[in-house]
């Protein structure tokens, strides 16, 4: 049939004969004198046309699924033997495209294009929505779905949904529980790349992250966001218990737990519950024994980042606490409001058995044992106390042994 020809034809490279293919004189032969123009190649899939024949072969392809170049490293398929050369270069690390202005290397030649965009600051991708530009092609389709809404990356474990195809990646570790991210320093492993770097500046102390405003650094970048608000002064939401403000919507949901008494929180350890997350971390730690902050001069471990911060100014001499009537200076603010009380007189603690008041909770303590002593065996010679020993008087030619008290 006339279809079944041009099938063949056209896996042949070949096209069927037309009028036009060949110019006549009027007498019928061909016109020797009448320029030939450059012939295309025509594609009867789909009507594409090629200057090439073998062009049109390589197109063709496409058509049939045929892949011919296979590579001898992995076993990978292509239809055209410049992918296959592209492709070898995973292999062997090959970056033929340099840039002029970094000296940065690149396996392909798009590559190097969109980089170069970062030196010209081109951002040829214009949103429609916003009309914020972009610099790459699939950064401005991921920031398209903020507007449209399209989450087209699917969880097919718990059919959450989700913009971009790398956070679809990234939740999918929740539920294998895989955690491929070590920490160089103790060995914690982490479920995300960005959780192991902020966990490894807790061992480093570095802070990239800067106020503009004070200059006061920041470990996490989100810490920093949270913090330049204060700079704002905007406090947009309020507590309708007691009227507090907070600068953030998280601030305020804590809070009311103060007003609620919900301790959401409960330790797997001891049932004991909480009424913030980082409570309950630092907590069990009381039952790990973890203490992952450590101290750059000395090698001293810590459960709280607190207690770290404290133990550093043993180092760096910086007593940031001051009394405002004396101005003494104290390296913590326990230790402040404890001298402080020698100003105002304040005795917060007292005694159960004669009600004395003390200024310090371990002058009670010691206080405490003259009450404890009165039910305990003492020494004659030096009134010291003892309990649960046997008590012996020595005379000039014996030893008695005296009954036990208590």
């Amino acid at each position: 049939s006339l279809s079944l020809t041009k099938y063949s034809l056209f896996l042949a490279g070949k096209r069927p004969a037309s009028h036009s293919d060949r110019r006549k004189s009027p007498s019928g032969e061909p016109d020797s004198e009448t320029p030939k123009p450059a012939r295309q190649h025509h594609c009867f899939q789909c009507n594409m046309s090629f200057k090439w024949s073998w062009k049109l072969k390589e197109h063709k392809r496409t058509h049939i699924g045929e892949k011919p170049f296979q590579c001898s490293q992995c076993g990978k398929s292509f239809t055209l033997l410049g992918s296959l050369n592209k492709h070898k270069r995973i292999h062997t690390g090959e970056k033929p495209y340099h840039c002029s202005q970094c000296g940065n290397s690149f396996m392909w030649l798009g590559s190097l294009n969109k980089h170069k965009r970062i030196h010209s600051g081109e951002k040829p991708y214009p949103c429609s929505h916003c009309g914020k530009n972009f610099r790459l092609l699939d950064t401005l389709k991921e920031h398209a779905r903020t507007h449209t809404g399209e989450k087209p990356y699917h969880c097919s474990q718990c059919g959450n949904s989700f913009t971009q195809l790398g956070n679809l990646n990234k939740h999918k570790k929740i539920h294998s529980g895989e955690k491929p991210y070590p920490c160089s320093h103790c060995g914690k492993n982490f479920r995300l790349l960005d959780n192991l770097k902020e966990h490894e500046r807790t061992h480093t102390g570095e802070k990239p992250y800067h106020c503009s405003q004070c200059g006061k650094d920041f470990t996490q970048l989100g810490n920093l966001k949270k913090h330049e608000i204060i700079h704002s002064r905007d406090k947009p939401y309020h507590c309708s218990h007691c009227e507090k403000r907070f600068t953030q919507l998280g601030s305020l949901n804590k809070h009311k737990r103060i007003h609620s008494g919900e301790k959401p929180y409960p330790c797997s350890h001891c049932g004991k519950n909480f009424r913030l997350l980082d409570n309950l971390k630092e907590h069990e730690r009381t039952h790990t024994g973890e203490k992952p902050y450590h101290c750059a001069q000395c090698g001293k471990d810590f459960t709280k980042l607190g207690n770290l911060k404290e133990h550093e100014r043993i180092h760096s001499g910086e007593t940031p606490y001051h009394c405002s009537h004396c101005g003494k200076s104290f390296i913590q603010l326990g230790n402040l409001n404890k001298h402080k009380r020698i100003h105002s007189g304040e005795k917060p603690y007292h005694c159960s058995q004669c009600g004395k008041s003390f200024t310090q909770l371990g002058n009670l303590n010691k206080h405490e044992r003259i009450h404890s002593a009165e039910k305990e065996p003492n020494c004659l010679g030096t009134q010291r106390h003892f309990r649960n020993v046997p008590i012996f008087l020595l005379t000039r030619d014996k030893l008695i042994l005296l009954p036990s008290v208590g």
